[in-house]
Formats: C-alpha cells, structure tokens, sequence
C-alpha cells in the first residue's frame, strides 16, 4: 500500500516571500514553482501547469530557495539551495538552477544546473534583478575562503551554468560581507566607488 505524501508549504505566498529574503520584482513570468518538504530531507520543487503538475524529487535538506529570470528568456527560473555532499567536495550548500518546460500533456520541471561549487564556499546566495539595459538577473553569492574571510561575488548564466562576474567585496569579516550581501545600496555604492 502506498503512502500519502504529507506536504507542508514552504513558499507558497506572496507574504512569505520577503521573509526570505526573495525579490518579488523577477522581471519574469510567474510560474508558480512550488518547494513542498516531506521530512528534512526530502522535498519536492513543482510548478503548477494547468490542471496537472510535474515535480522534481529533491533528496537533500533545502536552505534556500527564489526565483527569477537567471537566463533572461522571460520565464521564471527556480533556484534551490540544497546541502549536499559531493566527489570533491565535503559536506556543503550547493545551488540548484530548474526551469519549466511544456511537455506533451502538462509543464514539467527540469534542472538547468546542478552546481556543485560555484567559486569560494557558498553560505548563501540571492537573485538579483537585471539591472536596466540588460535581460539577465545575476546570482549574488555569500561565499567564504578558506582563510576564514568573506566575498560578495555576482554569477551570470553563460548558457550551461554560472560564471563568475565580479567581486562586491572581498577579504572580509562576515558582517561586513553581510551587508554588501544584504543591502543594495551599500553594493551600488561600493561599486561606483
């Protein structure tokens, strides 16, 4: 006998979102993704399509989670922080890209990219919008080094995954990361320095 799948929500609505720390400006079309959890993990990344849906099984406890246009195609993109251990990599928070895609009966859900390191050790990352003049929105990464500091850097799609743009800060303490991570004007700022 097959078990019911208790699923509980972990983004579903608008108000949740800035508790997250999600930009509700995605300059793209809403998909409806949906990241449901089962246990700690176990989760299920969805997007509502019509009157069927597709989900994507996710084994692995999820830290993160946003969306946005990352490849500028004008379609909401999935991104997903998962702790997962890797061939090369310990024990460590990765970053999962999905997209929808229509397939012959209903909208499916498909990893764009399955990042196991992106540069330094990734503790958190955020979408960031296009910035006017350009289609495609940016992966700011929280990644720390291995002499303890902290870089602020910005990843752009390169169409197969995420290369690195530019440093917001670096070879610094966390809370100073924390904020070039955190607050937009202290990043423009930096950078127009």
């Amino acid at each position: 006998m097959r078990q019911n799948r208790t699923f509980i929500p972990i983004v579903t609505a608008w108000l949740l979102m800035p508790m997250m720390g999600m930009s509700q400006e995605t300059g793209a079309k809403s998909q409806a993704f949906e990241l449901r959890k089962e246990n700690d993990s176990l989760y299920w990344l969805g997007v509502k399509g019509g009157s069927k849906s597709d989900e994507w099984r996710l084994a692995h406890p999820v830290y993160q989670f946003q969306t946005g246009d990352v490849d500028g195609d004008g379609s909401e993109d999935a991104m997903v922080g998962v702790i997962k251990k890797t061939r090369y990599y310990p024990m460590g928070r990765r970053l999962f890209i999905f997209k929808q895609i229509d397939g012959s009966t209903r909208k499916l859900v498909r990893p764009m990219w399955l990042g196991s390191k992106l540069g330094g050790i990734l503790e958190d990352f955020r979408f960031v919008a296009p910035a006017e003049g350009d289609s495609i929105g940016r992966i700011r990464a929280l990644e720390s080094t291995t002499d303890s500091l902290y870089v602020v850097s910005d990843y752009k799609w390169s169409g197969f995954g995420m290369k690195f743009e530019r440093f917001i800060i670096k070879g610094v303490d966390k809370e100073t990361a924390l904020q070039y991570f955190t607050d937009k004007e202290a990043a423009t700022k930096y950078l127009n320095q």
